[in-house]
């Protein structure tokens, strides 16, 4: 069967599986996904399907919108482009795609930042929007990861870093009026938690539609937000990052900014007892409602491993809590105001594909590849089978849920196939290459096998996986033949760096590496380090089970 994926995907017309052309715009896109090399065939006819339908549907999520220039729109119900979601951790996701698109997408925030300093919260065909600041997924690490994976030029970081910095004085200046250093929520939408009850009594917009202001005759408001502050945290690590790749003064005072911000996160939301973050209300209340804000907070990169595998262990991979049979949700599954309803744009309960999307950064800054899969196989299962690419989907059954052509959800699709059985580039000048095969989180048992290829510096490979192993080729010649169950990570021209173990088992057989055989054994989340011919273990953070109490 193998053979046969890769005669298959060797000789597919990419063109034509995704299909006519919407627009005139989309020859352009059209170009440059085929300069990617991408290209995905299954044993499965349905899986081929739905991976090109995720293409054609991307390609209609690109537009112009506040000007001329494309840029990626949300999608669905939602026309343009949001700092929370669109112009942030969806771009992140397109610039291994279409980069040209992201790039194009991170400079209209900026070239629509306020004179004092507020960037867009939206950039929509009607213009720019600031009323509210919602802010979620940092921009300054995603700006971050398409420069390094890119290149951009200096020119265009450098442009973003200025606006970023000044966004981060205005809310230095704005959202910090209880004096705590931590960083305010003044409504709904500031964190685009809509309908969570988590902000049950608190309007959806800031006062007047102002982001400045909130309403003082509300009785609980300003909230000290984990989420927003933990952004800002993370915003000031890489904008150090930026500041010395750019040679200008000021990295470690954003370092020292950096702290600052995590100290006043766990100063006012962090409850020991309970080890999770919560919103903080004027009066000095915690806001005891457990959602997907822990989540947020561990994309941001806070905490060190053994806080993160205990937020695995009480939470993330807690059936009581968010990990769902279709996980995450949006809202404890205990908690008794938790809503599955789908049927709207909700965050009290059903399963979101920004949410999702937002996932794997969390789970991989710490090496825990494996438990992330058992995210991401469910939710596949359930995008394979959808009519749609939905907002949300009902956490109990998988079924779609709100509106359709949803960026979100196609880029969660084509993002989990890369990094369960694809190939994939990395910011810091690796490939991965998966070989797990994707599988049905309902009824009977199906082998799905998949053949999946990519460009990377003009050289063309391809990844072939079946039930035993994968295959990788390059430029046409066998490179790596290696057992199922592992991640194979190499540099960019090809050159073996180490393996990764992916499922919850040991992997144990013989590797084929550019004429050489390699007896490896892998355990799960272990790196087993290439050099000198040889194998090396590195040992890993070990593994977390489910769990149910």
């Amino acid at each position: 069967m193998t053979l046969q994926l890769l005669e298959a995907l060797r000789a597919q017309d990419v063109a034509r599986e995704i299909g006519p052309l919407a627009k005139p715009g989309d020859g352009a896109l059209l170009e440059e996904w085929m300069a990617s090399g991408v290209g995905f065939v299954s044993s499965a006819p349905l899986l081929t399907k739905r991976f090109y339908d995720a293409v054609r549907e991307l390609f209609d999520c690109i537009a112009p919108a506040a000007d001329a220039t494309p840029i990626l729109h949300e999608g669905g119900i939602y026309h343009g482009c949001w700092v929370e979601s669109t112009g942030t951790i969806n771009a992140e996701l397109l610039s291994r795609f279409l980069p040209s698109v992201t790039t194009a997408t991170y400079s209209a925030f900026a070239r629509y930042q306020r004179e004092d300093g507020l960037l867009p919260y939206k950039v929509g065909p009607n213009g720019p929007s600031y009323s509210q600041i919602q802010m979620v997924t940092p921009l300054a690490r995603c700006v971050w990861n398409h420069f390094a994976l890119n290149n951009p030029g200096c020119e265009w970081l450098g442009s973003l870093y200025e606006a970023m910095a000044r966004h981060d004085d205005w809310l230095a200046r704005h959202r910090n009026t209880l004096g705590t250093g931590a960083v305010e929520a003044f409504s709904t939408y500031d964190t685009g938690h809509d309908l969570s009850s988590r902000f049950w009594h608190v309007p959806d917009s800031p006062f007047d539609n102002d982001a400045t202001r909130y309403d003082k005759d509300n009785p609980v408001l300003p909230f000290v937000a984990p989420d927003i502050t933990a952004n800002v945290a993370c915003q000031r690590d890489y904008l150090g990052l930026m500041a010395e790749v750019l040679g200008q003064e000021g990295g470690a005072d954003w370092q020292r900014r950096a702290e600052d911000s995590r100290s006043a996160l766990f100063a006012q939301c962090f409850d020991e007892g309970d080890g999770f973050f919560y919103d903080r209300d004027r009066h000095g209340r915690l806001v005891r409602i457990q959602s997907d804000v822990l989540l947020r907070v561990l994309a941001c990169e806070v905490g060190d491993g053994d806080f993160f595998r205990s937020s695995l262990e009480r939470y993330l991979l807690n059936t009581r809590k968010f990990f769902a049979k279709f996980p995450l949700t949006s809202i404890a599954l205990d908690d008794p105001r938790f809503d599955p309803s789908f049927g709207q744009n909700s965050w009290n309960g059903p399963t979101n594909f920004l949410t999702l999307i937002r996932t794997p950064h969390a789970f991989e800054h710490h090496g825990h590849h494996v438990e992330l899969s058992w995210i991401m196989q469910p939710v596949l299962s359930a995008l394979f089978n959808a009519d749609r690419f939905p907002q949300t989907i009902n956490p109990h059954n998988g079924n779609a849920g709100f509106t359709e052509k949803y960026s979100p959800s196609i880029l969660c699709l084509l993002d989990f196939v890369e990094r369960l059985s694809g190939i994939l580039p990395r910011p810091e000048g690796t490939v991965w290459f998966t070989s797990i095969l994707p599988k049905p989180a309902t009824h009977h048992y199906e082998s799905w096998e998949t053949a999946y290829s990519r460009r990377v510096d003009g050289r063309l490979f391809e990844l072939v996986n079946g039930s035993e192993g994968g295959e990788i080729y390059r430029d046409g010649a066998l490179l790596c033949r290696f057992p199922a169950g592992l991640r194979v990570v190499m540099d960019r021209s090809g050159t073996l760096l180490s393996l990764v173990g992916l499922t919850s088992r040991v992997v144990s057989g013989t590797m084929f590496y550019d004429g050489q055989e390699l007896a490896c054994s892998v355990g799960p989340n272990d790196v087993v380090r290439f050099g000198a011919g040889e194998l090396h273990h590195e040992g890993g953070p070990g593994l977390v089970l489910p769990q149910y109490e």
